[in-house]
């Protein structure tokens, strides 16, 4: 019962996890105009993710533009929209192998040991999603971070981190979390099983030992 409860908690956390991983993905404050500067006085703040930029007014108005192109983008907006689309897609493949694998479910019971490997799988893909959108988040924030101390920047031209990156880290923690949470549980359970098959012939044969009648010439102790 112990062992159930934490696949469960390892899944509801990736699960919580996968839904933040969601919300960066399409949030559109990856980085935000930076008010660094004592002269600097903006009445527009502009925000820009994977998919849009947009400005928002002082009196709380806010227009986003889609990007129009995909090839003129920055090599690292690209591969951070591949990277997260992917932690996308692998999520969501993890919740189904996993809800295939939990011993909560009745799917395959009469194959314990493949129902664990299966979800030992589910839970690699929740690991693996969770390290794409780590690697997205940071990379995005090291080329935001680099272009803010650039001193060839203008002061009026540098952005800060989004409320989008937070996001993106907390909900890349949930998911590598909630992935070891399964695989750790499970991999005891497939452990124990193994333990519990070596044991089993000794204890076959010692019952066999003891229930067969002795041969001619042998008497029992």
């Amino acid at each position: 019962m112990a062992n159930s409860g934490f696949q469960l908690l390892g899944y509801f956390l990736a699960l919580g996890g996968w839904i933040g991983i969601i919300s960066t993905t399409v949030l559109p404050q990856w980085k935000q105009s930076s008010y660094a500067g004592d002269a600097i006085i903006m009445a527009v703040g502009l925000y820009e993710g994977l998919w849009m930029s947009c400005a928002s007014q002082s009196t709380g108005q806010v227009q986003c533009k889609i990007f129009d192109s995909l090839l003129s983008l920055d090599v690292h907006i690209q591969t951070c929209r591949a990277l997260m689309v992917i932690s996308v897609l692998m999520g969501f493949m993890a919740i189904i192998v996993s809800v295939v694998g939990m011993k909560c479910t009745k799917v395959g019971d009469n194959n314990p040991s493949t129902k664990s490997k299966i979800a030992i799988s589910g839970g690699s893909l929740f690991l693996l999603s969770g390290l794409c959108t780590l690697v997205a988040v940071s990379w995005y924030a090291t080329q935001v971070s680099y272009h803010f101390f650039d001193p060839n920047t203008p002061i009026n031209a540098r952005y800060e981190f989004g409320p989008a990156l937070f996001i993106g880290w907390a909900a890349a923690i949930l998911m590598m979390l909630g992935g070891s949470f399964l695989c750790c549980s499970c991999a005891n359970e497939e452990r124990r099983g193994q333990l519990y098959r070596q044991s089993q012939p000794s204890t076959a044969r010692e019952a066999n030992v003891k229930s067969s009648p002795p041969e001619k010439g042998e008497q029992y102790l």
